[in-house]
C-alpha cells in the first residue's frame, strides 16, 4: 500500500488506513528529531523497566490476569520499538508508491528514527460539536478519529484491564512492601540490640 492508501473491511466504520507514526501512540507528535531520538531511548529504557517488573510479579506469586496485563504493555512497547529501530532501515519511503524491503540505495531513516505503522481507523460516527462546547463549539468531530496498531492496542487493553480489574492490586503491592520492610527493620533492631542484651544479663 501507499501512504494514506485504504480500504473499507466492515462498512465506513472499520477501516485499514496506511499511515506512518512519527510520534507516540494514536499518531501524537513529539519533539522532531531530537524527541524522537528521546522517545525511542525512553521507551528502550521503559521496556527493561517492565521486564524486570514481570519478573518480580512472578516472584512474588501475583495473580496471572494481572502479570498478563503488564505483559500486554511491555509486547505493544517492544513492537513500537522495532518499528522505530529498524523499519526506516530496511524500507523506503511510501510517498506515492508501494515501499521497497531492502532498496538498493538503504531506507529512509537511521536507526532508531524510523516511523511507526498504524492501519486500524475506526470512523464510528461524525457530528458537529454544540456551539455551547468552549474553544471548539461549531466545528466537525469524529469518533474515533487517531489511527493505531496492535502494539497501540495492546498497550490499551493493558493499562485499561489494570485500572478496571486489579486497581487494589497496587495497593496490595504497598501495604506488602511496607509490612516486609517493617518486619526486616524489627529483625535488623533485634540483630543490633542482641550483644548488648546478653551484656546487661537480660
Amino acid at each position: 500500500m501507499t501512504l494514506g492508501q485504504e480500504f473499507p473491511v466492515i462498512g465506513n466504520w472499520f477501516i485499514i488506513h496506511f499511515v506512518e507514526n512519527n510520534g507516540m501512540a494514536f499518531g501524537f507528535e513529539f519533539g522532531g528529531n531530537y524527541g524522537k531520538i528521546f522517545l525511542s531511548l525512553f521507551r528502550v529504557i521503559a521496556v527493561f523497566g517492565i521486564g524486570w517488573y514481570i519478573l518480580q510479579l512472578i516472584k512474588k506469586g501475583l495473580p496471572m490476569g494481572f502479570i498478563a496485563c503488564v505483559s500486554l504493555i511491555f509486547a505493544g512497547a517492544i513492537g513500537n520499538i522495532i518499528d522505530s529501530a529498524f523499519y526506516g532501515l530496511i524500507f523506503n519511503d511510501s510517498y506515492g508508491e508501494v515501499s521497497t524491503l531492502f532498496p538498493a540505495g538503504g531506507g529512509y531513516a537511521s536507526f532508531l528514527h524510523g516511523r511507526v505503522v498504524d492501519m486500524f481507523y475506526f470512523p464510528l460516527f461524525s457530528g458537529i460539536f454544540p456551539n455551547w462546547v468552549p474553544f471548539v463549539g461549531g466545528t466537525d468531530f469524529q469518533f474515533f478519529r487517531p489511527v493505531f496498531n496492535v502494539a497501540d492496542s495492546a498497550i490499551s487493553v493493558g493499562i485499561f484491564s489494570i485500572i478496571i480489574f486489579y486497581r487494589k492490586q497496587f495497593n496490595n503491592l504497598d501495604k506488602k512492601e511496607k509490612e516486609e520492610s517493617t518486619t526486616e527493620q524489627n529483625q535488623k533492631e533485634v540483630t543490633e540490640n542482641a550483644p548488648e542484651n546478653e551484656s546487661s544479663g537480660i
